[in-house]
Order: structure tokens, then C-alpha cells, then sequence
């Protein structure tokens, strides 16, 4: 089920995704995920939305990402993986778009449901994968 949502404190709808998924991955508001991103990213001498920041963003805060396994590479969307994980919280990256799921719900500023993911991040909860012919 998709949830608007958009924590950005001016209500902008900008190229902000990494911001608002690591902010309500981690239960923190826009401000401080923006921070942990941009710090992170400026040690690691690359931009703030970077997988590789990201990754290093999540990880500090005890995520473990898995790749989405290649059965059906252009089908199984985030829709999809939303419906078989009902629960946990987690992070999905298409290679250009990243999104929080928490309990079912996908949380965006638009319904992303369509894309497809080609990894996760998760915490307490390993994701599951439906299996495709």
C-alpha cells in the first residue's frame, strides 16, 4: 500500500530521495538524514545519494543490504516485494530511485510501486523474495 510521503521541510518536491528514505528507514526527520548523508558523503569524497554513502549511511545504523536475486530481472517490482514483506523495515534501490518500506507500506512522494528494485537494505528482518517461473 502506498503512503505519501514527503518530510522535506519546505514541502519541495526535489531529487531528495535518498534524503527521505534514510530519514524514515532510520525514524529521523529530513534535516538530520540530510546531514548524516552530506557527512558521510564528504568523507568518503563522493555525493550525498551515492549507493555507496548510502550503503555506509545504513550500515552505520545496523542495515545489511542483499542484492534482489536475478530470476526475473524486469518483473518483480517494488509493489511486489512490499506485498511479500509485511513486515520490517526496509530500504530498496533501483539504481536510480530509493524507497522505505515499513510493515506493508511503501512510503514515497509519488507511487513508486511500478520500478524495479535491484537491492535491499534491512535491519531486523531479512527480506523475502517471491519465486518466479
Amino acid at each position: 500500500m502506498f503512503v505519501e510521503y514527503n518530510p522535506n521541510p519546505v514541502g519541495r518536491r526535489v531529487e531528495d530521495c535518498a534524503i527521505r528514505a534514510v530519514a524514515k528507514a532510520l525514524g529521523i526527520d529530513w534535516e538530520s538524514s540530510y546531514a548524516k548523508l552530506c557527512l558521510n558523503g564528504y568523507t568518503m569524497g563522493n555525493l550525498p545519494n551515492a549507493n555507496e554513502v548510502i550503503s555506509a549511511t545504513l550500515r552505520e545504523n545496523g542495515f545489511y543490504r542483499k542484492n534482489i536475486p536475478n530470476t526475473c530481472p524486469d518483473c518483480y517490482t517494488i509493489g511486489e516485494f512490499t506485498d511479500d514483506n509485511r513486515e520490517g523495515v526496509f530500504v530498496l534501490g533501483t539504481g536510480n530511485h530509493v524507497v522505505t518500506t515499513i510493515e506493508g507500506k511503501l512510503y514515497d512522494t509519488f507511487d513508486s510501486s511500478d520500478l524495479v528494485p535491484i537491492y535491499v537494505w534491512y535491519k531486523d528482518v531479512e527480506p523475502r523474495f517471491r519465486e518466479r517461473s
